[in-house]
């Protein structure tokens, strides 16, 4: 099923890599390590063979839609209503994912590198880099994901090898000292994450071929690697109790970055991994949710509509307090993430089951 400027399954899983891999990487860690402790790294693993499963229902809907416009397919089956209702419920959700996500990276900047700079600049800059990217098309991220994500990819094995000196991997002992009950209740947060493969059905219609279910399984796979590696890092770099007190984990192993005696202090070089990052995963989403209102190149109403609406969340999160922000983060948006995603992918699947009986009694008739 090939298409005139589509782009091709390995596309789709370096977009895995980092879109859905920063969050793994970064966003899920502190309410993880807060509710496993040392024990984390077994709700990555647990969380990976659960979701698992879900990867043949993902295929299923891949199949029946037969690699179809999402929101076309709605309309065709369940009508002009119901499909809007879906559609702008799920990209007001989107939304909301990706204003998060710059809220958060905003944050980190201002209390690390930029305490001084005024937050309304940085996010009228990165709000419209984000818009800029969003409003262009699927090629032009899948260009700029291909051009950062190896330096971002050679950055994590630079902190990971360097910092082999200083990690003791007898922290990641005794084992389930409190039992399995931490392990499971923390499993939500991994799999929050692991559920967001859902998106990539929303580009169905830009791959050149089908996916498959290994395709899926090798994403999954990549990203529980994303997901333990810093995990681990943490917990036989820091401890389990100062790790899980810690509001960014993964920048906090950068600052045991140090090459002999003389080079050191090289944690500038997160802001490139981090950054670009959260430009590539913002953008994609607003993609998403600009093609979900059929607004795809359409530049002007995605600066009419999504960019102020996007704006004005983002700015709205700022006016909260830290520790509120970071509560309804851990429990509250990551929990209703994974419900959320799960939900919508047993909706589109019972649709899909509904329909493909009615065509069937069409067919007999």
């Amino acid at each position: 099923m090939n298409k005139i400027g589509s782009i091709s399954v390995l596309h789709v899983i370096f977009l895995s890599m980092t879109v859905i891999g920063l969050k793994n990487h970064v966003t899920i860690l502190p309410p993880l390590l807060q509710g496993a402790g040392r024990d984390s790294w077994m709700s990555v693993i647990g969380a990976s063979v659960l979701i698992f499963p879900w990867i043949f229902l993902l295929m299923y809907i891949h199949k029946k839609t037969n690699q179809e416009r999402l929101g076309d397919w709605l309309y065709n089956k369940v009508g002009k209503v119901a499909s809007t209702v879906i559609r702008y419920v799920v990209a007001i959700f989107l939304l909301i994912i990706a204003a998060f996500t710059l809220a958060e990276t905003l944050q980190w900047i201002m209390g690390t590198f930029l305490p001084k700079t005024p937050m309304l600049l940085l996010l009228i800059v990165y709000t419209t880099l984000c818009i800029l990217i969003a409003s262009t098309n699927l090629q032009t991220i899948v260009i700029v994901n291909a051009l950062v994500l190896f330096f971002v990819v050679v950055l994590g094995f630079f902190v990971a090898i360097t910092n082999i000196q200083v990690k003791d991997y007898e922290l990641l002992l005794p084992m389930l000292e409190h039992g399995m009950k931490p392990v499971f209740k923390s499993i939500v947060y991994p799999a929050s994450g692991f559920v967001e493969l859902l998106l990539l059905l929303f580009i169905q219609h830009k791959v050149k071929s089908r996916f498959r279910w290994y395709h899926f399984a090798i994403i999954l796979f990549i990203l529980m690697g994303l997901t333990l590696g810093p995990i681990t890092g943490a917990i036989t770099e820091f401890g389990p109790d100062e790790a899980a007190k810690q509001r960014y984990p993964a920048y906090e192993e950068w600052g045991l970055v140090s090459i002999g005696r003389f080079i050191e202090h090289i944690d500038f070089l997160s802001i490139y991994q981090w950054l670009t990052g959260a430009f590539v995963r913002v953008g994609l989403i607003l993609y998403i949710a600009a093609d979900l209102l059929k607004m795809t190149g359409d530049k002007q109403r995605i600066w009419k509509v999504i960019a102020p609406a996007f704006f004005f969340i983002c700015a709205s999160l700022f006016l909260m307090n830290d520790h509120v922000f970071i509560r309804i983060k851990g429990e509250f948006l990551l929990l209703s993430t994974f419900l959320f995603m799960f939900l919508l992918s047993l909706l589109l699947a019972i649709i899909v089951a509904i329909s493909s009986k009615s065509s069937k009694k069409r067919l007999t008739k």
